[in-house]
């Protein structure tokens, strides 16, 4: 009897080894290639393919922008073939974001969007409150889209001790730093990455020193499978 146990255990394990294996190799993607195939930090200034480009320098770095209710288009040509894209870059927001603040029509919702090919991977908005133990902040929809979603402000970023750019250009916390990773289901030659603000701020003097934001690091790659 111990040895038939011993055998139906044996059994067992083998069995679900193999199962496990199965549903593994079902599910594991191949990556059969993987190519950069746009890569820019801008400390060269180069805007190249971009519609609306413009560099600045933000904390000591150069950065694609900045920009206020606006934006800008990057056409990358001649991809290889591939299956999908991946595009990452640095998203800083900067200064006195509203998030999903409706004030009568002047002040939010503070929207931004990002596309590929003209469809929409990220359409939310941005808080960039302080937001101390106890006291109700405005809510920002990211790490979700915009509307329905209420999260605290600066959820989800990756640094939020970095200097304002204008308005709160003396404040340590005044700039929050996103990063953001895509893959996307893609065939073309050609890619169209657009970036675009849209920003409330009509109790203002100044739109762009209020509220701005800027991008770095675009990195695309083509990835074959």
């Amino acid at each position: 009897m111990k040895h038939i146990s011993i055998h139906f255990k044996y059994y067992c394990f083998t069995l679900l080894f193999s199962v496990m294996t199965f549903l593994g190799a079902c599910t594991k993607t191949q990556v059969k290639s993987e190519t950069v195939v746009y890569s820019n930090d801008f400390e060269s200034g180069d805007v190249k393919n971009i519609a609306n480009g413009a560099i600045t320098v933000f904390n000591g770095t150069h950065v694609l922008g900045r920009y206020n209710s606006n934006g800008f288009a990057l056409t990358v040509a001649n991809l290889p073939k591939h299956d999908l894209v991946e595009v990452t870059f640095d998203l800083y927001i900067h200064d006195t974001w509203d998030g999903n603040n409706i004030d009568n029509g002047y002040s939010g919702p503070d929207l931004w969007s990002f596309l590929v090919d003209g469809s929409s991977y990220i359409h939310t908005s941005f808080s960039n409150a302080d937001c101390p133990a106890g006291v109700f902040c405005t809510p920002q929809a990211y790490p979700n889209n915009y509307p329905n979603n209420n999260n605290n402000p600066k959820a989800g970023a990756y640094n939020t001790n970095l200097p304002g750019a204008c308005y709160w250009a003396s404040k340590p916390n005044g700039t929050t730093e996103y990063k953001i990773s895509k893959q996307i289901n893609h065939t073309d030659n050609t890619l169209l990455m657009q970036c675009i603000g849209d920003l409330v701020q009509k109790n203002v003097a100044d739109p762009m020193c209020d509220e701005s934001w800027s991008v770095d690091n675009i990195v695309i790659k083509a990835i074959a499978l």
